[in-house]
This record gives structure tokens, C-alpha cells and sequence, in this order.
């Protein structure tokens, strides 16, 4: 080997073990961030010897990467009804506890029977209207909170469908960049760090298929089959909604759907959409909320129908409103949807009215009657207390009194938290144990310390040659 030949050589050495402490230096320095590659140097054997830099190499498991986002829809899904299902039970209270749902129903059944004990006492019949109206109040609360809850998805998914369509713009430019780069020879390492991110930013929304082209661009999936971006963007629209209120459904006009590339499609769990964030938020605006306010209205018109014309108090007509009414009307059975949300006690007997005594003898009476007599309150006791199938067909179709159908609800809404709980539960291990996954097969540290000192090294050996050379040469020139 002739001393240019050995120079040359121990300069591309050079050069190569430079470039490769730089990528060393990088790994290092993001070896805790999301959606980094681990860069290697390729290098091959020069045609006149010594090493030649062909690029770098960005390594990552695509197969893990994939199971990963596909957890992290299920696990965004898991935690959004979850925290639905949290903040109707916290609405709806603890049964027993004072302030509950259940809690307020006991109250005004304990305010009736202590009334009754002693009629004459107005203190004690403005406790019994005090204890009703609270408890029109919280049925409203709970209703107020399911469409605010519901108000809340709407909002949720106009959000993510925003960013899904910023993202997929933002990616069909990025496949651009990576087809010219590769064309060019120019690294496009960077461009696929940031590729990675704006994926993963939506793979919570809606669980993600990636296919990688022969060129370095991508053709981006649902799990579903829907075709996100290929040779460009796929068009997702959905219109907001001011305000999401009783009976607004996409069945009647009153809330929007999803349209893929103008086309309506399912927004339902097992759709093209099905399976994240997305779907969930879709199923609480549309499936959950709408049934627990079904629920609740239903449980509303037992509460009216149990004290109203027909029964105990005997001087209410056939179509007047009873204790508790539709905003003040008598309730008309073909309106019951929203009637929760509606509810209110008869303001002839509202606290501090001073029509507390028409409790003792009858919303319907003239005058008062004897202060001693506790009939129509121990009738509006008993009427409580009385096993009755509903009317309602929101309700099982089983005798149980008025305690026990809002038992039955704070029930249903705390074994579905419970449910959720142990679902998440599960959706948030595998999620965790998947990016710990990640990270291991992401960059080593200590390795990546141990090749910084190869190439001291190295680069130690590579300089040595060139000093020996320029040794040579001068003697050469000496002689």
C-alpha cells in the first residue's frame, strides 16, 4: 500500500468515526424521547479502500410501535367512559349519604312521616316541602350533568376530528419530504421522528394501520379499513354543536354524524372509526348519556305519577298537576323524554310560600281543614313506599317503590363504574408494559457509551496512521 493510499484511508477513518460520535451523541441525548429512532451509521468499503459513508440507518420495531398505538385508542377509549361514568356516579352521590340521590328520597320519606306524627306543626310541613323540592332539584342536576357531559363529547370530537385532519395534511407533506430525500441521498431520520409523533398524536383517537411504501412515504389506515391517507388526505367532517340537549340525537337532525370523504359512516364501536377515543366519546354522546337520562326521566314519572290525580290526594282533578309537575303543568305521559330535567314541585306548596298546609289537606283545597289531620300525608308516605310496576318503559317492568327504582339507578351507574375501573385497569398495564417495551429496544445508554469509546479509539488508531505517514514523507523529503 503505497502512503498516499494509507493517508487517504486513515482520513475517510476519520471522517467516518466523526460523523459516527455525532449520531452517539444524539442517541444519547434522546434516548427518553417519544417517537425517536435510534440512528446507526452504514458504512461499506471505498472502491480505493478505507470506509465510505452510505447514510444512516433509523432502527425501529414497526411490529411493536403498531401493537403499542393500537393500545393506546384502546386505553384513551377505556379512560374517557371511565371519566364519564365517574361524574354521573359523583351527580347521583353515594346511596344513604346526605345530599345523594338516594339520600334525598330517604329525606323527603322521613320528612312525611315526622309531618304526619304532628300535622299542626308548620315547621314540620315546610321541612316535608323543603325535602320535595330538593329532591325535583336533584333530578334536574343529574339531568343538567348528562348533557353537559354530552355537550362535552360533541365538543371532544370536534376537537379530534380537527387534529386528525391537521395531522394527515401535516403527514401527506412529510411523505413528500421523505420520497425527495431518498431520491437525493439526503438522511431523512428526522422527518421520520417526526412522522412517528404526529402518529402517535392520533393513535389515542382512532387505533392506526401504518404501511410503509417502496419510496418512504406511507399509506395510513383505521384498524376499521378506512383509508386515512394514501396519495392524499382523506376528508373527515363532523359540525359542532352549541349545546347538546334532551332528545338532540344525528337520528332527528339535531346533532352531526361523521362523514368520511362525504360519505356518512357508523360511529359506532365496530365502524371504520371504532376502537379509540373517537368511538367513545361518540358512544357517550349518543348511547350512554341518552340512556342514563332515559332512565332518570323515567324514574321522574314514576315520582309524578305516584302523587298525582288519582292518588292520595283526592282533591286533585283528573288534569291538574300533582305534588310534582312539568315546569308547573300536569304531566302529559307522551312527554316524558326530558321530563328530569323538567321536574319541579308545585309551587302551592314551594318553601316559604306559606302554602305548606295544602301538604296536610290537599293541593286542591279551598280552606284550611283540621290541623290535626295526617291522612293525605300518610297517604303520600305510603304512596312512596308502595310497590308499583312503572309506567315508564325506560324502567324494568318489576313492582318496586320510589326508593327503590333511585336505588336501582345509583346501582346500575355504580357497577358501570366499576366495570370501566377494571377495564381500564387492564387497557392501562398492556399500555404501559408496551412503551416499556418500546423503550428497551430504543437506545441503550450504556451501550451507546461503550461504542463512544470504541470510536475514541478508533479515531486514536486512525490518527496514529496519518501522524506515521507524515513521518515518512518528511524523511522522505529529507533524503
Amino acid at each position: 500500500m503505497s502512503l498516499s493510499s494509507a493517508l487517504n484511508n486513515a482520513f475517510s477513518g476519520l471522517k467516518a468515526n466523526s460523523r459516527a460520535a455525532g449520531l452517539v451523541s444524539t442517541n444519547i441525548a434522546n434516548a427518553t424521547t417519544e417517537s425517536y429512532g435510534k440512528r446507526e451509521l452504514v458504512l461499506n468499503a471505498g472502491l480505493t479502500g478505507g470506509v465510505r459513508v452510505d447514510g444512516v440507518s433509523r432502527n425501529v420495531d414497526s411490529a411493536l410501535i403498531a401493537d403499542r398505538r393500537f393500545s393506546d385508542a384502546q386505553t384513551a377509549a377505556s379512560n374517557d367512559l371511565l371519566n364519564f361514568i365517574k361524574k354521573v356516579e359523583d351527580v347521583v352521590g353515594v346511596s344513604g349519604e346526605a345530599g345523594s340521590f338516594v339520600g334525598r328520597v330517604e329525606a323527603f320519606e322521613n320528612s312525611l312521616l315526622t309531618a304526619a306524627s304532628n300535622p299542626a306543626s308548620t315547621q314540620r310541613l315546610e321541612m316535608v316541602a323543603t325535602t320535595a323540592n330538593d329532591l325535583a332539584l336533584t333530578l334536574n342536576t343529574m339531568s343538567d350533568k348528562i348533557q353537559t357531559l354530552r355537550t362535552d363529547a360533541d365538543r371532544t370530537i370536534g376537537a379530534q376530528i380537527d387534529l386528525m385532519n391537521e395531522t394527515l395534511a401535516r403527514l401527506d407533506e412529510i411523505n413528500v419530504d421523505v420520497v425527495k430525500g431518498r431520491v437525493s441521498g439526503v438522511d431523512t431520520a428526522s422527518l421520520l421522528d417526526e412522522r412517528n409523533r404526529l402518529l402517535d398524536g392520533i393513535s389515542d383517537i382512532v387505533p392506526l394501520r401504518v404501511v410503509e411504501q417502496d419510496k418512504g412515504s406511507i399509506t395510513v389506515y383505521t384498524t376499521g379499513g378506512a383509508l386515512l391517507l394514501d396519495s392524499k388526505p382523506a376528508e373527515i367532517e363532523f359540525e359542532r354543536s352549541i349545546a347538546v340537549r334532551v332528545g338532540d340525537t344525528v337520528a332527528n337532525g339535531a346533532l352531526s354524524g361523521l362523514t368520511f370523504n362525504g360519505v356518512a359512516v357508523s360511529t359506532s364501536d365496530n365502524g371504520m372509526f371504532g376502537g379509540g377515543s373517537l368511538a367513545a366519546q361518540f358512544n357517550i354522546r349518543d348511547n350512554e348519556g341518552v340512556q342514563r337520562q332515559a332512565e332518570l326521566d323515567g324514574i321522574a314519572r314514576d315520582l309524578v305519577e305516584r302523587l298525582g290525580p288519582g292518588g292520595p290526594d283526592m282533591t286533585l282533578g283528573a288534569t291538574d298537576p300533582g305534588l310534582f309537575t312539568d315546569i308547573g303543568l300536569a304531566f302529559d305521559p307522551l312527554n316524558e323524554e326530558g321530563l328530569a330535567s323538567r321536574i319541579s314541585l308545585n309551587s302551592l306548596v314551594a318553601p316559604g310560600s306559606g302554602g305548606s298546609w295544602r301538604l296536610r289537606d290537599g293541593l286542591g283545597a279551598a280552606t284550611q281543614g283540621e290541623v290535626g289531620e295526617a291522612r293525605l300525608l300518610q297517604g303520600i308516605s305510603a304512596a312512596m313506599s308502595a310497590s308499583n310496576v312503572p309506567s315508564s318503559t325506560t324502567l324494568a317492568s318489576v313492582s318496586r317503590s320510589f326508593v327503590d327504582h333511585a336505588s336501582e339507578f345509583a346501582s346500575t351507574v355504580s357497577g358501570s363504574r366499576v366495570r370501566a375501573e377494571l377495564s381500564q385497569s387492564y387497557q392501562s398495564s398492556r399500555n404501559t408494559a408496551l412503551k416499556e417495551a418500546e423503550l428497551a429496544k430504543g437506545v441503550d445508554t450504556d451501550f451507546e457509551l461503550q461504542r463512544l469509546m470504541q470510536i475514541e479509539q478508533l479515531y486514536t488508531a486512525n490518527a496514529k496512521v496519518m501522524s506515521t505517514v507524515d513521518e515518512l514523507l518528511q524523511r522522505l523529503l529529507q533524503i
